[in-house]
């Protein structure tokens, strides 16, 4: 029997189909270009590695703290909290506490009788390194049984016709309008005043602090609405600014332990 005309020739590459062209063996898709170009096997690349990151730097070595640290405080101010901090600070190194007169203030710093202190302002600024802290308010001081203590807080012109006593150690020197001048000498300070005030004569105006430092039973005390306000500060000689001057300003500005200065 003759065999047919037609052609059973097998197709050629051409007569494939686009799919069998991007099939590999059994069928199964072969790997992308963009997949075989980034493997890490035989013929491929390895895939960048990141730079290293470079160390940071070391911190430098805290500074050594010589002691004892001297600090200087005027009356009415009250250090505990930053002498509780800079025992937590620096346990080992002994903070001494020295008392001064604000008549003194200025000379013990120069003379370098203390490292650093707690200042009443105005000080003169020459040569030092001031920084204010806080303000207190001013307070009259009467006597328990003076009829001011009707108020809540006073004003000037309340006191008026009263006899106000200023001590020789008085910070404020405020001036109250028809006011009666003491006869008497004044007192040596402020604890003297206060009880002169206490026997029934005059009133006296101090800051807050000191109304509380020299409490007594027999008196009372009255925020001055409109009277000057006391700063204090801490202070030291510009030149003599120490390892051990810097933390406790560290502290007493609130800086922790791992602050940069500033």
């Amino acid at each position: 029997m003759a065999r047919s005309g037609k052609s059973h020739a097998r197709p050629g590459k051409s007569g494939r189909d686009a799919s069998s062209r991007r099939s590999g063996k059994g069928g199964k898709p072969a790997a992308s270009v963009v997949g075989a170009g980034t493997s890490g096997g035989k013929g491929g690349r390895s895939p960048r590695r990141p730079p290293a990151s470079a160390a940071p730097p070391e911190a430098p070595a805290a500074p050594e703290i010589a002691g004892p640290f001297r600090l200087g405080a005027i009356p009415g101010a009250t250090p505990g909290k930053w002498i509780s901090a800079w025992r937590d600070r620096v346990p080992g190194v002994q903070l001494e506490l020295l008392p001064l007169e604000v008549a003194d203030q200025r000379r013990a710093l120069v003379d370098g009788e203390v490292d650093a202190a707690l200042v009443r302002l105005p000080i003169d600024r020459d040569d030092l390194h001031v920084i204010p802290l806080y303000d207190e308010v001013p307070v009259v001081v009467m006597a328990a049984e003076s009829h001011l203590t009707a108020a809540d807080d006073l004003g000037t012109d309340d006191l008026a016709g009263e006899i106000v006593i200023a001590a020789r150690d008085d910070v404020l020197g405020v001036r109250i309008p028809d006011a009666v001048a003491p006869t008497f000498t004044p007192p040596a300070d402020t604890a003297e005043a206060i009880a002169t005030v206490a026997a029934g004569v005059g009133i006296v105006v101090v800051p807050m602090s000191l109304a509380r430092l020299h409490h007594r039973k027999d008196v009372e005390h009255r925020p001055l609405r409109d009277g000057p306000v006391s700063t204090v500060a801490v202070a030291w000689v510009a030149e003599r600014t120490t390892p051990a001057v810097e933390t406790f300003v560290g502290i007493v500005r609130g800086r922790t332990a791992n602050s940069s200065r500033g």
